[in-house]
């Protein structure tokens, strides 16, 4: 509108300017038939041209219109509708912070496994994140089922024995959610492969400890879950369960059974087990 009243004051101008001339006159006309026609075009385009320049403006008053529509009429509908992104995150967050929180107590909890343990004499060797995978996988007839890979928090040797301990830095509430597997049947699992091992039940693998004028000599392994916090009251067949007070005291109760140049026969045996990360079995 600015526009078209900028135009029509050139064309009043040229109307009352005096021109004395032919010249100046044909000119003076030309000029005022240009100016009708500019002014003409914008009249006709005038629409055109505000609808060109409030599309979008109109596009999202629209938009907006429907939306509050939809609002008002579903307003549950609409609120979960908004915040359904913002809850999804959220919730992706939470399990990528309680995943790691989990990784992380587990880890706390073995290292301080680790420095109980550092108070034994250098008579006990310490074996942490012994892990093995077996190819093809072993065949455990007593659960009927195929052990493709070990995983084991530490492997205590000592004279007063093998230990095999698994680390639980679990709260009361994780020790009464079932569905967290149980640690009881992973380590019975881990400690029927590491018989086989020990005892010479795997051709390929052999430890060859002193022999008594008996005959072979047996290594018995002690299966133990250590929980850091609390521990149930319940009992378990072949595993025993502690808390991380009562682990020295467990370790060093038992009569001595091996001696040092056996109880570091066991540990290199495990050691350079443990260095090849994958045992080739029998197919059983």
């Amino acid at each position: 509108m600015e526009e078209i009243d900028r135009l029509k004051q050139q064309l009043l101008f040229l109307k009352t300017a005096s021109r004395t001339n032919l010249i100046q006159r044909l000119t003076n006309d030309l000029k005022q038939w240009n100016y009708k026609r500019k002014i003409k075009q914008k009249y006709r385009y005038f629409y055109d041209g505000v609808n060109k320049s409030v599309k979008k403006l109109v596009e999202i008053q629209q938009a907006k219109s429907h939306r509050y529509q939809f609002i008002i009429s579903q307003f549950n509908d609409a609120v979960m509708q908004s915040a359904r992104y913002t809850l999804s995150e959220l919730e992706r967050r939470k399990t990528a912070i309680d995943e790691l929180s989990d990784f992380i107590s587990g880890a706390l909890g073995e290292q301080k496994v680790v420095k109980t343990l550092e108070a034994l004499s250098d008579k006990y060797f310490l074996i942490n994140d012994f892990a093995v995978s077996f190819s093809p996988p072993l065949y455990n007839r007593q659960e009927n089922e195929y052990i493709q890979s070990l995983q084991v928090d530490h492997i205590l040797v000592g004279p007063t024995g093998v230990f095999l301990i698994e680390t639980k830095n679990w709260s009361e509430k994780s020790l009464e959610n079932t569905n967290l597997r149980s640690p009881v049947q992973q380590i019975r699992r881990a400690g029927y492969v590491l018989f086989l091992l020990l005892n010479n039940k795997m051709s390929r693998y052999q430890l060859h400890l002193g022999k008594h004028h008996w005959g072979d000599k047996k290594v018995s392994i002690r299966n133990l879950i250590v929980l850091i916090n609390t521990k149930p009251k319940e009992e378990f067949q072949y595993v025993k369960i502690l808390t991380l007070n009562e682990l020295i005291g467990y370790v060093t109760f038992f009569n001595p059974i091996f001696s040092s140049m056996e109880t570091q026969k066991i540990a290199e045996f495990l050691i350079n087990v443990n260095n090849q990360r994958t045992i080739m079995t029998d197919r059983n």
